[in-house]
């Protein structure tokens, strides 16, 4: 018999960021497209930069309460300790990026396009990532509280000692999404799950949500 094989693991490039130069984060504005800045400490909050696009750059301790970012293009790019409550950024691209040590409230990235992206060590609160296409993806160490994939087509993603509260995967299109790595306390959208991974363990704790939806009545 052929051997079992488990999903295929993201394809994470490494970001090599060199000559930076420091610039204020005050001076970001829609439309700007600025690559091989480093940007440490100020504030977004409220701003208006749609269409933005940074490229090979880092951005440290930078405060983005209810920033809206639609559109905007992200690529080779260090985000550390960002902290938004509430963050806006539907149909924005992402590639070759690093999320660390941040907190995150609710956000909007849905109708959004990653790939090559980590998210390590963040707390997250509600993450719209319906309708989006996500490819080459990892989450390490992090805690979300609502993580809503509906509609989404997600290829290979993998998730390690992460805590996800509430998974929504309602019509999404799955393949090599790896959740064993994931604390999973409720789901929504059973047949969306068609192309992940989960260890036993997993599926035993969803049994009564699975019998449910396949109509099994569950009698002790």
């Amino acid at each position: 018999m052929p051997r079992e094989t488990g999903p295929k693991p993201p394809r994470i490039d490494e970001i090599r960021l060199v000559d930076l130069v420091e610039r204020e984060i005050g001076e970001l504005a829609g439309g700007d497209r600025v690559e091989g800045r480093r940007y440490r400490g100020g504030g977004l909050g409220g701003r208006d930069l749609t269409g933005v696009a940074i490229g090979e750059s880092e951005l440290v301790g930078v405060f983005a309460h209810d920033a809206l970012l639609r559109g905007a293009v992200i690529t080779e790019t260090v985000i550390e300790r960002l902290e938004a409550p509430v963050l806006r950024a539907p149909r924005a691209t992402l590639r070759d990026v690093l999320v660390s040590g941040s907190r995150i409230g609710s956000v909007e990235f849905y109708d959004n396009r990653w790939e090559s992206v980590r998210f390590v060590g963040c707390k997250l609160g509600f993450v719209n990532l319906r309708g989006a296409e996500i490819r080459d993806i990892r989450f390490t160490d992090c805690t979300i509280e609502e993580l809503d994939l509906g509609n989404a087509k997600a290829q290979r993603v993998a998730f390690e000692q992460c805590d996800v509260r509430s998974l929504d995967v309602t019509g999404a299109r799955l393949s090599d999404v790896d959740l064993r790595g994931l604390d999973l306390a409720a789901i929504s959208g059973i047949d969306g799950l068609r192309g992940a991974t989960m260890d036993g363990m997993q599926v035993a704790l969803l049994a009564t949500t699975l019998a449910n939806h396949v109509g099994i009545r569950v009698v002790d």
